[in-house]
């Protein structure tokens, strides 16, 4: 009986966890999808959000000679 009753109580906490990273899981798609929206609302001519800059960039490693 005592181990009967170890398995509900693990079955219990996976389950507890499996929700907890489902929430998760859906929050982090709805911020994406945010992200989304707001950068399809604001266009291709707001530089607010683009990191890049118009420079090309610079490489890693010097020449070799």
């Amino acid at each position: 009986m005592f181990e009967y009753e170890l398995h509900q109580i693990r079955s219990a906490e996976l389950i507890r966890e499996a929700q907890s990273h489902r929430l998760v899981r859906e929050a982090l798609r709805g911020r994406r999808s945010d992200r989304r929206t707001t950068a399809r609302e604001s266009g291709p001519n707001d530089t607010e959000g683009q990191a890049h800059s118009p420079r090309p960039r610079r490489h890693r490693f010097a020449r070799a000679a």
